[in-house]
């Protein structure tokens, strides 16, 4: 992997992770804390060269979100906002310095991110691969958004993930996400994606930066 460069846009900080060849890429929507760690899962695993562009500094009850939730004062929908910012600027400038175009771009995030990151499919023909790990697939009309449209463009691949326990919870929206993800995936199945869910043990916060790599490795290696 080639030197780290960084820039800004709209207060979003975007850390650049070049490969040296022509490979993939993959957007990732993160915590900042966590992407020294996620990359060094990565290494660890082997895991196949890419570009990494890891996004941070967001707002994530707001860029991460299709629409609001009527009955909550935290989630404010500007997810189609933010994509518009992402694929027009950040996209273009991210990848103008690289050496070679990148064989393909996929889009991978956890919790609110890893919502977006499907939603992402619905409104841009960019991402030809996407990882919903440990997605907020609970998400208020989700579910029959992605039942009722198609992709902007048909995917290669597609993961989900969970933990076995997010379910299990008292907050009525929440307790939804493993039936609506379940839900997601047998529809994609069906339209013929190559789609994998995996169900790890424990709940929304167990082993994070392990899940991410899993689902990014997925990605690379099909």
């Amino acid at each position: 992997m080639s030197k780290m460069t960084s820039f800004s846009l709209q207060h979003k900080t975007v850390h650049v992770y070049p490969a040296p060849t022509a490979c993939p890429i993959i957007y990732f929507h993160a915590f900042e804390e966590i992407s020294e760690q996620l990359l060094q899962q990565l290494r660890a695993a082997h895991c196949p060269q890419a570009t990494f562009v890891i996004i941070s500094d967001l707002d994530w009850k707001r860029d991460m979100v299709p629409w609001d939730i009527p009955q909550s004062d935290a989630f404010h929908g500007g997810a189609a906002a933010y994509l518009r910012l992402l694929t027009a600027n950040i996209i273009p400038k991210a990848e103008s310095a690289l050496s070679a175009r990148p064989l393909w771009r996929g889009i991978a995030g956890y919790s609110l991110a890893g919502l977006f990151a499907l939603y992402a499919l619905y409104q841009s023909d960019t991402f030809a691969r996407a990882a919903s790990i440990s997605g907020s697939l609970w998400f208020p009309g989700i579910k029959e958004f992605c039942l009722s449209h198609e992709p902007m463009r048909t995917p290669d691949h597609l993961y989900f993930s969970l933990g076995s326990k997010e379910h299990k919870t008292r907050n009525q929206m929440i307790r939804a996400v493993q039936e609506n993800t379940e839900a997601i995936v047998d529809h994609a199945r069906k339209q013929g994606i190559d789609t994998t869910f995996q169900l790890n043990p424990g709940s929304h916060y167990t082993d994070a930066i392990k899940r991410c790599a899993d689902g990014i490795q997925w990605l690379l290696v099909q």
